[in-house]
């Protein structure tokens, strides 16, 4: 069959055979490379021949996702990548109905065999709200070991970096007493004031110690997107928030949204129900998450906002920058984190990004390894350019 030179009946054969399946019976002669053999090659597993399948027909593909944990999240992943969340969701609820998808991720055999990742959590997360309670159970112990871990890896560095900038930051430029100044330091400060003639230094400014009370001296809003794209940000960004709520100088709350809203900050004491609080999938509405947060801020000019997200807006783009500029503009301290992973630079919306860069918000990708200094300079109130030397700029 010779190959159409129409664009629309280009693309509708395509279709056609993505919906087929394949070989020389289905009549479109289309032969599909890149992202469409795979997209196909996904589509093969889960509604080829075989047990279950839904393309009956001889000679066709055989369904199954393998017997292994890691086949099963990459086919998960792979369904996530090449088709819209509605679509996603239906498929994963075939593949539980279908291939029996949640025996194959939670036999106690094959998970004593998986070292929980990033992406598997991912996997259980976004499957939350179709597994039965027994795997729900299960579920959540690969989620806590995986939580376990990170906490491990970040939580000490986290307070440390925090603690520090908050300590810094909270240095009296006026001491009212000599007990309050910070010698070693007002010394250094005033180094261009020395006197060689009189062989003495005059402190042209003091530089006191920080006060180390239990006052609250930050907020911080971590808003979350929880479309189906961001699983890794947002199993980072809720261990990160557990982190920093436990620090008693910090104002910790996190919001997760998709086309709504919803305040988790009351589970932040625990990780592991925070996740299963969230919601993977959905569109994006980034202007209603900031609306929210709007009503969170009572400080402007003592509060930090960390907007997780790929920028690709669903809502009203032009009220949304309005938003990000009316925050700023209080004196609210906004950075956008387009990802919070260890998997290089994301895909974004470009012109939001600019946009947001034109406002002063900086928007870039960061590595969770990042993350803990990143939040220190945030809070000592450095320059955005110096953020973004701390994290992953995208490409």
């Amino acid at each position: 069959m010779s190959q159409p030179t129409d664009p629309t009946d280009a693309e509708r054969l395509r279709r056609w055979r993505l919906v087929l399946g394949g070989d020389a019976a289905d009549g479109t002669g289309v032969a599909l490379t890149g992202d469409d053999a795979r997209m196909d090659g996904a589509l093969a597993k889960l509604y080829g021949t075989g047990e279950g399948g839904g393309r009956s027909r001889p000679g066709r593909r055989g369904a199954g996702l393998g017997d292994s944990a890691p086949s099963v999240a990459r086919w998960l992943g792979d369904i996530r990548a090449y088709f819209p969340s509605s679509v996603v969701q239906v498929m994963q609820k075939d593949a539980i109905e279908r291939l029996d998808l949640a025996r194959l991720l939670l036999e106690p055999e094959m998970l004593d065999a998986v070292e929980p990742d990033i992406h598997l959590v991912g996997t259980l997360l976004s499957l939350n709200r179709v597994l039965p309670d027994r795997a729900r159970e299960s579920a959540r112990t690969v989620v806590r070991a995986l939580v376990r871990e990170l906490e491990r890896r970040f939580a000490e560095r986290t307070r440390s970096a925090v603690g520090g900038a908050l300590d810094r930051a909270a240095r009296s430029v006026r001491p009212r007493r000599p007990s309050e100044v910070d010698w070693d330091r007002t010394i250094r400060a005033n180094l261009r004031h020395y006197q060689p003639d009189r062989g003495t230094l005059v402190p042209q400014r003091l530089v006191g110690h920080g006060r180390r009370g239990r006052a609250v001296r930050r907020d911080v809003i971590l808003c979350v997107d929880q479309s189906g794209s961001m699983a890794a940000s947002v199993v980072y960004a809720s261990v990160f928030g557990a982190v920093l709520a436990s620090m008693r100088s910090l104002r910790t709350s996190l919001v997760a949204f998709d086309t709504s809203v919803v305040d988790l900050t009351h589970q932040l004491h625990d990780p592991v129900e925070l996740l299963f609080g969230t919601q993977l999938g959905g569109g994006t509405d980034v202007n209603r998450a900031l609306a929210y947060c709007q009503t969170l801020v009572s400080r402007p000019n003592d509060t930090v906002l960390v907007l997780v997200t790929d920028l690709y807006e669903g809502g009203v783009r032009d009220e949304m920058l309005r938003r990000a500029a009316a925050l700023t503009g209080a004196g609210v301290r906004v950075i956008v984190l387009l990802a919070l992973s260890d998997e290089g630079a994301p895909s974004y919306d470009h012109d939001n990004a600019a946009a947001l860069a034109a406002l002063g918000i900086p928007a870039f990708a960061c590595t969770p390894d990042a993350f803990p200094d990143l939040m220190a300079a945030a809070l000592e109130g450095r320059d955005p350019t110096s953020l973004a030397e701390t994290a992953t700029p995208p490409a």
